[in-house]
């Protein structure tokens, strides 16, 4: 009784964590580098450890063959990867936003490496996405990718493939959407940008003996960063609804 009892357990744990574990390897502030692997992997377990008694009933049974105990492992992280992967498309709207108003401003060039992205950013996109992240656990938003996971159990049964041809139709929408929302919230830097362009065109056109290359660099920047401190509450507000809003699907109604 006492090996049947443990023997069910560890598959139902087993399957969990495939889920789970790869939700967690993926999801915006928790799979950066900077974030040890240690910790993640710590979490991950707690919260799969957790999960296990409460989602047993709902697992299938344990398969008679091994390729079958893979195949079912495999449909468990490709659900947890399909989740993970729509939040971390929606956190790229910031990463947009920063690219779009770096290059609008006269900042592209100066790069910075992005923690969070992992790669060479312009200083206004690392910028956004670390303010991003530190809202994301300060507002508690990072509690609805949590109940995303718990949820995604009643989305994506164990034992049922995920309808691929669904999860890249959701995917594309979001990549659209995330595009759509990250020009938006830009939307302020592109107006000024269009009537400074147009006033400096006027001011050549006027006076031509002015160096306007000199003349209006220095103060393209002063113009963006005076409109950068006016507008990040209002991005980052309209960014975690989006966020928010993009992960309900995956949430049951309580």
């Amino acid at each position: 009784m006492l090996e049947q009892m443990l023997t069910i357990n560890i598959f139902a744990f087993m399957l969990i964590f495939s889920r789970i574990g790869t939700m967690f390897f993926l999801f915006p502030g928790f799979r950066g580098k900077q974030v040890n692997i240690r910790t993640r992997l710590s979490i991950a377990l707690a919260v799969a450890f957790i999960l296990t008694p409460l989602m047993a009933d709902e697992l299938p049974g344990m398969p008679a063959t091994t390729m079958m105990l893979f195949a079912l492992i495999a449909g468990e992280v490709l659900a947890g990867a399909i989740i993970a992967t729509v939040a971390l498309i929606l956190f790229s709207a910031v990463q947009t936003t920063g690219t779009v108003i770096a290059f609008i401003s006269a900042m592209a060039n100066s790069l910075i490496f992005d923690p969070i992205s992992e790669q060479q950013s312009a200083i206004v996109a690392g910028f956004l996405t670390t303010t991003a992240t530190l809202l994301i656990f300060v507002t508690g938003l990072h509690h609805v990718f949590i109940r995303a996971m718990i949820d995604s159990y009643t989305i994506f049964q164990p034992g049922v493939a995920p309808e691929i041809g669904d999860a890249l139709a959701l995917i594309t929408k979001t990549v659209s959407a995330t595009f759509k929302i990250g020009l938006q919230l830009a939307a302020p830097f592109i107006v000024v940008s269009i009537v400074y362009n147009l006033v400096l065109g006027i001011m050549t056109r006027l006076s031509p003996q002015v160096p306007i290359f000199f003349v209006a660099m220095p103060a393209q920047i002063v113009v963006s960063v005076i409109l950068l401190m006016i507008t990040v509450p209002a991005i980052m507000l309209a960014f975690m609804n989006y966020v928010q809003d993009g992960m309900l699907p995956f949430v049951s109604a309580p």
